[in-house]
């Protein structure tokens, strides 16, 4: 069995991430030096971000000088500082947003220092990544990623360096406050007690999210430390507050809200509520640390998971397209790599489309790919549609409850239609499935989950095979009428259509086309003509299927 390339590199980098964080973790936790603590996350942030090196600056006396570097970099620039309103640093100072330019040298966007070009230019420095370093709102350095050759940086990059020098602001964090509490004897053993508390809780988060564990493990594990009870908020719900934020109930229920960030991304919010504590107020600072510093975890384990996901949801679209396109008929490779994602090609027999008026296809294929993990099949956004392949051995039923979850997920009407695949043709099933679609919008059925089966009725609009059927009936049933209206300039086919649908009520049908019975009468008389005095005796069946297949034909 063949491992598909895509889904082995996402493996190792996925693992690379993981262990990069561990180590991050640890550096943090670890009550060392500053510049110990410093350099390690330098040079994990080099390892992962993988540029050719990677530097961290603090802002003293109003320079801004770099304190750890990682990779191939010369003394003299490792010792050069510049003033903190120029350079890159200057802007990222200045606008406390992640900044970056292709080329340095030849950047016009920024405010150039001499002494430190001549440095760039010997040291081969191109482009430059910098985002900044933030405690309790206010920025103290920045940590740059650079590059010898010209190059942009993608949103991923910049969001992934920005997490990272969230946790050199934590770092440098604890090691001032590490060595304010070695200054006050009489507060050392509380403090240090404190500290090594949040340094407990830190490794034991580190080691549920390397075991495998999810924001609400993190958020429960929280909970058993600080006590109360933590909630991972959504985008929707969670604050967009920089800063944390406290606030206490009538009844002294107290509720800190954290938000949850990557850079310029936001996550969400991390939510703690508990009895506030009169002898220390709302809580102690720490605590309050301690639940920033989770956000953090949190923020990077939010983004991994995000990007397996799109990753998985992209392998899993790009198969399902390839097998519709290549259908019918399977590849060896193609029957392969889904073995590989634990899902048996031969036994996706079922096609799934959906339509929901409130989502468009890419939002709804996203929950069609939660359905699909569950039920061991695959799922994308095929021809503009959102479509699912899932092995099935009742159809109707598949049906009915892939809509009843979606719509849960939604809130709101949708509609699922399925189509069986036989012979490996998933390309019949899913034109089926579709076209039926579209006769179910035109009846206005838009809120339910069936097969193809229920509408055999209309089976000759939605079938292809079957088009030369559909002409032949259209043409003995209301041909006629239409030949008339072509050639007249007229519209008795839209008036006989009005007719049949308030149930041969000549009023009601009159008031609905805005005329006058007696001229409602004299058109009913032309369709006498054209069809013959006795058609609603003789074929009044097959003339009113004929009317409703010839106003959907084009629809479906």
């Amino acid at each position: 069995m063949s491992i598909d390339p895509n889904e082995s590199h996402e493996l190792v980098r996925r693992q690379r991430e993981l262990a990069s964080l561990y180590a991050t973790a640890k550096s943090l936790t670890a009550l060392g030096e500053l510049d110990a603590v410093l350099q390690s996350i330098v040079r994990h942030a080099h390892d992962l971000m993988g540029t050719d090196f990677t530097y961290l600056s603090l802002v003293s006396d109003g320079r801004l000088s770099a304190r750890a570097a990682e990779g191939t970099i010369s003394a003299a620039f490792l010792s050069a500082t510049i003033p903190a309103g120029v350079g890159l640093g200057g802007k990222v100072l200045a606008t406390r947003r992640p900044q970056w330019v292709p080329n340095y040298a030849a950047s016009t966007l920024i405010d150039h220092d001499a002494g430190f070009d001549r440095l760039v230019g010997t040291e081969d420095l191109v482009a430059l990544l910098g985002v900044p370093l933030v405690i309790r709102d206010e920025v103290v350095g920045a940590l740059f990623a650079a590059y010898r050759s010209e190059r942009s940086f993608h949103a991923g990059e910049i969001a992934l360096l920005s997490a990272f020098a969230d946790h050199a602001a934590v770092a440098l964090d604890n090691a001032r406050l590490y060595e304010e509490s070695r200054t006050a004897l009489r507060e050392l053993r509380k403090h240090v007690a404190v500290v090594e508390r949040a340094q407990a809780i830190h490794e034991t988060l580190t080691g549920v999210v390397l075991e495998g564990g999810t924001p609400d493990d993190v958020a429960q594990l929280l909970a058993g430390q600080l006590g109360g009870t933590v909630v991972v908020l959504d985008r929707a719900a969670g604050t967009r507050s920089g800063r944390v934020t406290t606030t206490v109930d009538a009844d002294g229920t107290a509720h800190s809200v954290a938000p949850i960030r990557a850079g310029d991304s936001h996550l969400g919010a991390l939510s703690w509520s508990r009895k506030a504590v009169p002898e220390h107020g709302v809580s102690d600072d720490m605590d309050l640390r301690t639940l920033e510093r989770a956000t953090h975890i949190l923020g990077l384990l939010i983004l991994k998971e995000r990007a397996v996901a799109d990753a998985s949801e992209r392998l899993s679209g790009e198969l399902l397209t390839e097998l519709m396109v290549g259908s019918p008929g399977i590849s060896p490779s193609q029957r392969a790599r889904a073995q590989a994602r634990h899902i048996n090609a031969d036994r996706l027999n079922l096609v799934l489309v959906a339509d929901s008026p409130a989502l468009t296809s890419t939002e709804l294929a996203r929950h069609l790919h939660d359905i699909a993990r569950d039920r061991a099949g695959l799922a994308g956004e095929h021809l503009g549609r959102a479509t699912m392949i899932v092995p099935s051995t009742d159809d109707d039923r598949a049906a009915d409850e892939v809509h009843r979850r979606l719509r849960r997920a939604l809130g709101g009407p949708v509609a699922v239609v399925g189509e069986r695949v036989t012979g490996h043709d998933w390309a019949r099933a899913f034109s089926l499935a579709s076209r039926c679609g579209a006769v179910m919008k035109a009846l206005g059925h838009t809120d339910r989950g069936v097969t193809t089966s229920r509408y055999a009725l209309y089976a000759m609009i939605f079938d292809a095979d079957r088009v030369r059927e559909l002409d032949r009936f259209l043409d003995t049933s209301v041909g006629p009428l239409v030949e008339y209206d072509r050639r007249r300039g007229t519209d008795l086919v839209g008036t006989l259509g009005t007719y049949y649908d308030h149930r041969a009520n000549v009023a009601a049908t009159a008031r609905a086309l805005h005329v006058h019975v007696n001229t409602l009468l004299k058109r009913l008389d032309r369709v006498s003509d054209v069809l013959g005095a006795d058609w609603r005796t003789e074929n009044d069946l097959e003339l009113q299927l004929g009317l409703q297949l010839f106003r959907l034909r084009d629809l479906g």
